[in-house]
Order: structure tokens, then C-alpha cells, then sequence
């Protein structure tokens, strides 16, 4: 009989305020995900190239944010690191209600969305990696795998929630009203990132970002395929079902999010038990698969259910990949290498933007489904270096 004390169940009570905080944090990020690449596209006049280029600048800046968060949150504690994400998040917004100004300038506008998705990748970068360094804090290391699984569903949940809600708020208000919701919902949690209790860092020395990379180059080998192939998703799944003449485009975002959260509920005990690499391995298969079914799909049902087992499979190799870079890290320090293995995540989602959008342009949008499909496939070859 399986140890409830093991289960993914068992944290979470404890995780639920770090869930709540990123849920609210990342709902606005959910909510713009399947409208921006139609406002960069319809009523900015983009083609497909630089919908990638302002989807993936994003992870540019994440990848920044990411070396400066884990060190501030190992250093002097996770709160300050959340509240500037939380108010980076609301300044999105801002900046996007700022670009409905020069609606007749257009490169002007175009620029004003990048610095917003800039902005995002600020927002996010700082946001997740404090709440994972909080709550791993609060647990331990033995729990890598359940914070990593329970603060999953949190931001998956918000992608999913927000993708629907955002196309029905643009649909009624138009962009703006999107954009004064993505402002004003990540306020919503920082009375509560003020009042939550603060495990304080130890005096130990602590290793710099690039001072970890090192030790989770082969965990973020990994993530960097599994990343790209859920990236094909995130940024081209709307406008291939706007092509291909389907309704429902945002369904797909919304799957995706489903696939992850019934995965991480499920599975997401095993990577703590039986090993993040075995885990990875049968995740990114089931990633490739999905991918290939969205490639393949001959109607919205088939890529609906691509998309979910795509989430499902990138849910569970990027919390298997991330119980190995934890593995690999100094205990003092670990803010800083989740920061360094999630920026893996942050490179193959900023390349995959551009190149994806050249893909579609060169080939149509179905072939970025079929690469992100070889690309998840890729990742197996890591899992196998990681179990010997």
C-alpha cells in the first residue's frame, strides 16, 4: 500500500498559499497568451515572424530576470523577489493599454507590445522562481518534486482558466478591457506575499547563477527540447486552427493546461519515488506523440487532444528534469539553481518564437508542430544519460 505521506496529495495544504500567489500572478499571463498573437497579427498587419518575435521576447527577458531573482531570493529571502513580480505583472498591462495609443503608428505599437511581453518575462521570471525557493524552503529538498508538481498545476491552471477568459474579454471590451485585467488581477495576492511567513537564507556561501549552470546543464539540456516542442503550442496552436478555418483555437491552450494539471495529479509523485530521469524518459514520448496528432489532426477533436497530451507530457518531463537539477545543486543555493534550470526553459522559448514563425512562413504552420514533435522526441536522449 502506497505511503499517503509520499503522495502528491500530502503537500497540499502547505503549498496551497504558494499556489494561490502564482494562480492570481499568472492568470493575466493565461489571459493574453491566445490574444496577442491575433492582435499582433489581425490588427497589427504581422505575419507570422514577428508573431514569434513578440511572443518569444518574453523568455528573453525571463532569462535576465531569472539570473538576478534566484540569487536576490537566496540571499535575502523569497518575499522581495514575489512583490516585484507581482508588480512587474501589473505593469504589463499598463504598457499594453499604452500601445492602444499609437493604434496609427503601427511600429510604434508593435514596439510597446514587445517591451509589455519584455515586461511579462520580468514579471514571471521573478514571481516563480521566489515561490519555488519559498516553498522548497518550507518543505525541503526531499519535496522537490511535489512543489515542483503543485506550483505546476497553480500556473497551469492560470493558463488554462485564463486563455477562454481572455478571448470572451476581448471579444466584448476589445483589447483593452484585456489589458486593464491584466493590470489590475496580479494586485489581488501581494497583501497576502506581505503577510506569508518568510523562511530567512543562512549564512552559508552562496553560488551565483552561472555558478550553477554547470551543475544542471544536462537537466537543462532536456527541458530545452521539451520547451520548444511546448512552446509550438503556446505560440502558433491559435493561429494553425484560424488557418485550417476550425473554431475553437483557444480550446487548444485551454487542453494543453488540462493535459498538465490531470498529469501532475496523477503522476506527479512518481518523480520524488521511482526518479526524475525514468519519468522524463516515458514524459517526453508522450510529448512527441501529442505534438505529431496536432501536426496530423484532421479536425479540432484530434489537435484538442494533442495539445493535452503535449501538457501532459511537458508537465511531467519538466518536473522529472527539475528533481535532477535539484539533485545536482548546493543546498545553499538552490534559489539559484531553479533559477538556472527553469533559464533553459526561458532560451528554447525566445528561439522558438522567431524560428517557429520562419518555419510557417517557409513551410506552413502545421510543419512547427512536426519539428516541436522531433524535438520532444530529442529528449529522451538526455533521460537516458541521466539514468546511467
Amino acid at each position: 500500500m502506497k505511503n499517503h505521506s509520499n503522495s502528491l496529495f500530502s503537500a497540499f495544504v502547505p503549498l496551497l498559499p504558494f499556489m494561490a500567489v502564482v494562480f492570481a500572478g499568472m492568470l493575466a499571463t493565461g489571459m493574453t497568451l491566445p490574444v496577442i498573437p491575433r492582435h499582433v497579427h489581425d490588427a497589427l498587419g504581422q505575419g507570422t515572424t514577428m508573431v514569434g518575435v513578440v511572443m518569444g521576447a518574453q523568455f528573453l527577458s525571463a532569462f535576465v530576470g531569472r539570473m538576478w531573482a534566484g540569487h536576490i531570493a537566496d540571499a535575502h529571502g523569497p518575499r522581495r523577489v514575489a512583490v516585484v513580480g507581482l508588480l512587474a505583472a501589473c505593469g504589463t498591462g499598463i504598457v499594453y493599454l499604452a500601445s492602444l495609443q499609437f493604434a496609427d503608428r503601427v511600429p510604434a505599437a508593435v514596439a510597446l507590445v514587445i517591451a509589455a511581453r519584455l515586461l511579462t518575462g520580468v514579471a514571471e521570471s521573478f514571481l516563480i522562481t521566489s515561490v519555488l525557493a519559498w516553498a522548497m524552503a518550507r518543505l525541503g529538498p526531499a519535496h522537490t518534486g511535489k512543489v515542483l508538481g503543485w506550483v505546476g498545476v497553480a500556473i497551469f491552471g492560470a493558463v488554462g482558466v485564463g486563455s477562454p477568459f481572455g478571448v470572451a474579454l476581448h471579444s466584448r471590451l476589445g483589447f483593452e478591457g484585456v489589458a486593464i485585467a491584466a493590470m489590475l488581477i496580479p494586485l489581488l495576492p501581494l497583501a497576502g506575499v506581505l503577510l506569508m511567513h518568510e523562511e530567512r537564507p543562512g549564512a552559508h556561501a552562496r553560488a551565483r547563477f552561472l555558478g550553477v549552470i554547470g551543475n544542471v546543464r544536462l537537466p537543462g539540456l532536456g527541458l530545452m527540447l521539451c520547451s520548444s516542442a511546448y512552446a509550438m503550442i503556446t505560440i502558433f496552436a491559435v493561429l494553425l486552427f484560424v488557418e485550417r478555418g476550425w473554431g475553437g483555437g483557444a480550446l487548444a491552450l485551454t487542453s494543453m493546461g488540462v493535459g498538465f494539471i490531470v498529469a501532475r495529479l496523477l503522476f506527479g509523485h512518481l518523480p520524488d519515488q521511482v526518479g526524475g530521469a525514468r519519468v522524463t524518459l516515458v514524459a517526453v514520448l508522450v510529448e512527441a506523440a501529442g505534438l505529431a496528432m496536432i501536426w496530423a489532426a484532421p479536425g479540432p477533436e484530434v489537435a484538442w487532444l494533442g495539445a493535452a497530451l503535449g501538457g501532459g507530457g511537458y508537465a511531467l518531463a519538466f518536473q522529472g528534469l527539475g528533481v535532477e537539477a535539484v539533485r545536482r545543486a548546493p543546498p545553499q543555493s538552490r534559489g539559484a539553481a531553479m533559477g538556472a534550470y527553469v533559464a533553459f526553459q526561458d532560451v528554447a522559448m525566445a528561439s522558438s518564437g522567431p524560428l517557429g514563425g520562419m518555419l510557417a512562413q517557409a513551410m506552413g504552420l502545421g510543419s512547427v508542430f512536426l519539428v516541436g514533435a522531433v524535438l520532444a522526441a530529442a529528449g529522451a536522449g538526455v533521460a537516458l544519460k541521466l539514468m546511467r
